[in-house]
């Protein structure tokens, strides 16, 4: 394994250790050593099964950046980026630092994060399990054998679970943290297993730097037609991002997070991290076939201990069981992991409010606006009696992994879609006929129509009108399908209801945009919604 091991040492970046260094394993050796570790377990059909304990979702209150002279007027200070002071840090670092002495082993790995070479990052992760180095390997962008040799890390994430943070000496809300340096280009994770806190360090880290040279980043899924036109598909989690996306008529780019250069739309990453729970072989075959194939990371996925069979039905571990696997794993994924400039754009929402309509065409100041809220509204959950929907506001469809302030990244889009005359859409995946408890989910089919028209531009030449309530154009009809839904407040038996409940969704759209809107032109500021005075 000599040919993997970098010029550039830990010891180049003031790291000692008197651990066993397994440098860039490929995946056949890092499954082995998770196994031979008892991290994790092979299934029946062969991915590796794993459990991450109390933590099987993302610690978001534990999340911190240092604030220093480089972050202080940069960083969007408040709820989603919460400050560690300098001192913290370095006591934070010298303890990392001296857990490091101490190990028997550590998996360390370079990668990119970015695949289009002018806009990605170099970044080394060291890792005390096996199983998490594998994750990040499958995560991240993988460099050619030849690059390994002359690798630099300009970044560096340290991710050790069994370290417990002192909150009285780190300044910590816990024993878990995640604290990012970007004046020391360093990120310290400890006190979780949940891997997917290294994968959107990255993404945040990316987040960070590319605005300042023009890049749009993007929390989205996106894919390319045969004319090699990309569609970018917001939407926070459960309104169809990975879903809709994945079309065996057209390429995937990726599934999660990407960049917007002045040539391409390009994936950060170089692998998918989708929902396993309740998977369907049907619904989603390509999603499917990655739990039948070796090399594919699966978390808290219940698995028989006998006959090593998996049950995706069974949430007994978590909610939120998720696989890792490469993209090309995925039949028809882009090659190089890039894209054409996008012609479209796709704001997914699901409202359980049931007032949005199927789909409608937004002007870039619409869409501008509608990026800023990241609205969608979840169910009230599983309690007895309770159906009120849950409105959730999450700017650029990503808040949490945000650092700048949300109108540099919706400024960088209304500029990009300006420059690139793309139309934008919204598209309501959430309820018709009434609000959730009283309507019913939109068709899949009715959507998938409605997306399909969108891209291929034929919707262009729809018919419109303007919803009396957001402004934006509404197609009147469309070819295949039913034009009762186009309209959602026809599609209540209760009129007096959709009004009512409209003007509550508008003003809540309105109260939520009071904090964006002394960031953005009087232009955004008119494409707020209005309720009509029936309501």
């Amino acid at each position: 394994m000599s040919e993997r091991t970098p010029d550039a040492g830990l010891e180049s970046q003031d790291i000692e250790t008197r651990a066993v260094l397994h440098w860039n394993l490929v995946t056949a050796r890092l499954v082995d050593a998770a196994v031979s570790r008892r991290e994790g377990k092979l299934s029946a059909d062969g991915p590796l099964v794993v459990e991450t304990g109390r933590h099987t979702g993302r610690s978001a209150q534990d999340k911190f950046i240092v604030r220093d002279a480089e972050t202080e007027g940069t960083v969007w200070w408040g709820k989603s980026n919460k400050a560690m002071e300098p001192r913290h840090f370095a006591a934070l670092k010298a303890d990392f630092m001296k857990a490091l002495r101490d190990k028997e082993d550590l998996f360390v790995q370079d990668l990119f994060g970015g695949s289009q070479p002018d806009h990605r990052v170099n970044v080394r992760v060291i890792n005390e399990l096996a199983w998490h180095n594998l994750f990040i390997r499958t995560m991240l962008v993988r460099p050619e054998a030849h690059e390994l040799r002359g690798f630099v890390p300009e970044y560096t994430i340290i991710d050790l679970p069994s370290f417990q943070a002192d909150p009285a000496r780190h300044g910590t809300r816990s024993e878990t943290v995640i604290a990012v340096n970007f004046s020391e280009k360093l990120i310290l994770i400890g006190g979780t297993k949940y891997a997917g806190e290294m994968k959107k360090s990255v993404f945040g880290l990316l987040n960070y730097l590319l605005p300042p040279s023009g890049v749009m980043p993007m929390h989205c899924s996106a894919n390319m037609g045969a004319d090699g036109s990309t569609a970018v598909f917001f939407g926070l989690s459960g309104t169809g991002k990975t879903t809709l996306s994945a079309d065996a008529s057209r390429t995937l780019i990726g599934d999660d997070e990407h960049g917007w250069s002045d040539t391409a739309v390009f994936n950060f990453e170089g692998g998918c991290y989708a929902k396993m729970i309740r998977l369907s072989a049907d619904a989603e075959p390509e999603i499917f076939a990655t739990t039948k194939r070796f090399g594919t990371v699966l978390e808290n996925v219940v698995m028989d201990p006998v006959t090593r069979v998996l049950d995706l039905e069974d949430n007994s571990l978590a909610e939120n069981s998720r696989g890792a696997y490469p993209i090309d794993f995925i039949p028809n994924s882009s090659e190089k992991n890039m894209g054409g400039l996008p012609r479209n754009i796709v704001m997914l929402t699901a409202d359980a409010y049931g007032v949005l309509p199927p789909i409608a065409k937004l002007t870039p100041e619409q869409a501008m606006y509608h990026f800023l809220s990241g609205y969608t509204a979840r169910v009230a959950g599983t309690e007895i009696g309770v159906t009120e929907p849950d409105a959730t506001f999450s700017t650029c469809f990503g808040a949490p992994f945000m650092p700048r302030h949300p109108s540099i990244y919706g400024n960088l889009l209304k500029e990009r879609i300006a420059k690139g005359n793309v139309d934008c859409w919204l598209v309501n995946t959430g309820w018709t006929g009434g609000k959730y408890g009283v309507g019913n989910r939109m068709p899949i089919k009715a959507t998938r129509a409605l997306l399909n028209a969108a891209l291929d531009g034929s919707l262009n030449d729809a018919e419109f009108r303007n919803d009396p309530n957001f402004g934006f154009k509404v197609p009147v009809a469309v070819p295949g399908v039913d034009s009762a839904i186009l309209d959602p407040r026809a599609t209540w038996a209760d009129k007096t209801a959709y009004d009512a409940t409209a003007a509550k969704l508008v003003d809540l759209f309105v109260d939520n945009f009071a904090q964006f809107a002394e960031h953005v032109d009087e232009g955004v500021r008119q494409a707020a919604p209005r309720a009509t005075e029936t309501a």
